[in-house]
């Protein structure tokens, strides 16, 4: 099966045009985890990681967004497909 993710967060190290995401994998995770854990805890701990109940939609956020250009960008151990 194909997947592709939407994303239009253009300021993202993994968007590309057309409004893609280009990580080979992503973290969706609640916002209150998003903002009490580090950037290293991301998509390749997945399994290790205790799921949640976030509520809404607006309680949810992409766990491995990176800055365009930022000196943050690997340390998740996500990459960029091309």
């Amino acid at each position: 099966m194909n997947q592709h993710i939407h994303c239009i967060v253009n300021d993202c190290h993994y968007w590309t045009q057309g409004n893609s995401c280009k990580a080979n994998e992503i973290l969706v995770a609640t916002d209150q985890f998003g903002d009490n854990q580090p950037d290293q805890i991301d998509a390749t701990m997945a399994t290790q990681l205790t799921p949640s109940n976030a509520g809404s939609c607006m309680a949810t956020c992409c766990k491995s967004y990176v800055t365009k250009g930022s000196n943050k960008i690997g340390t998740d151990g996500i990459k960029r497909m091309s």
